[in-house]
């Protein structure tokens, strides 16, 4: 079937427009966090595959690490077990971090890396058990207490941070043209898995690797100021001053601070972009407007 003249210069528009950032990128690492409403609709879920693997053809390395909050609330639900959430975070009993492993590191993982290789890719699902890639430690959890008057430390159980990544296991399958995705679930000192915040192990992850860029898909179209106008080309200190002024507020940021962590630890870029979007991923990366917030200390980036 032939193209009119239109359609082909449409065609021929987007990929000229789009070369350049395939030259600069090639080679590179970028770690997207990938959860929300891209990862329950069927159809971005199928367009969010074939983004990550034509990323992987044009020679740049992603490394995909998801979340899965609304799965194993669905779980725990079918199995009568009641969900309680301390400061946004999931308490997580011994019963409930089975249920944790069983759809991170079972259903929606396996889920992911059948997509990407249905899209052509070759893919390799992982948790941070897996060769103890990520060792993690118990979260501690301060709350006010009106009646002692004073912060007291909540147990939420099996919920961790980051304690360090060995990036090797990692790098071994993106070194072998594999497309790692990894699912948020570290191990402590003694064995204990750990359920972690998928946003701050991608954080993590994109900091060891020297990635070029974390991108973290959310289910907003990015950092809006109070008129509700989308900010990008930020800096960190604009950023901080949009914190400062409460612009940013509530539930965006641990999101932005773990953004604001990997730019100050090296990342190039982090970016907070539109994953109810289809190909939000490529239209970040690989077109001039983008479709989300990009902060970055890069000078020349901020000019762009």
């Amino acid at each position: 079937m032939s193209l009119d003249n239109r359609t082909a210069h449409d065609y021929v528009k987007v990929l000229n427009e789009a070369l350049p950032y395939i030259q600069r990128f090639q080679g590179k690492t970028v770690v997207i966090k990938y959860g929300g409403n891209a990862m329950v609709d069927d159809t971005l879920k199928a367009s969010f595959a074939r983004d990550i693997v034509l990323l992987k053809t044009v020679g740049i390395n992603p490394v995909v690490v998801h979340g899965g909050g609304p799965q194993i609330g669905s779980l725990l639900e079918k199995l009568n077990i009641k969900s309680e959430f301390v400061n946004g975070m999931r308490v997580t009993t011994s019963e409930t971090m089975d249920v944790v492993e069983m759809v991170l590191g079972g259903l929606v993982n396996k889920d992911i890396v059948s997509l990407i290789n249905q899209a052509g890719g070759k893919s390799f699902g992982m948790t941070g058990k897996d060769a103890h890639s990520i060792k993690a430690r118990k979260l501690k959890v301060m709350r006010d207490s009106p009646d002692l008057k004073k912060s007291e430390i909540i147990d939420i159980g099996h919920v961790g941070e980051v304690e360090s990544i060995d990036k090797s296991f990692i790098n071994w399958m993106s070194d072998g043209g594999y497309i790692p995705v990894i699912a948020p679930i570290g191990v402590g000192a003694d064995g204990t898995s750990y359920n972690i915040n998928a946003d701050l192990v991608a954080g993590k992850v994109a900091e060891v690797l020297g990635a070029e860029k974390l991108i973290l898909l959310t289910n907003i179209s990015g950092l809006q100021n109070k008129s509700g106008q989308i900010l990008t080309g930020l800096s960190t200190d604009q950023v901080n001053e949009l914190i400062e002024d409460g612009t940013i507020h509530g539930g965006m940021l641990p999101k932005i601070r773990c953004a604001l962590d990997a730019v100050h630890a090296g990342v190039n870029s982090a970016h907070i972009i539109d994953g109810r979007v289809a190909h939000a991923t490529l239209l970040e990366i690989f077109s001039d407007s983008g479709v989300g917030t990009l902060i970055t200390n890069q000078q020349e980036l901020l000019n762009d």
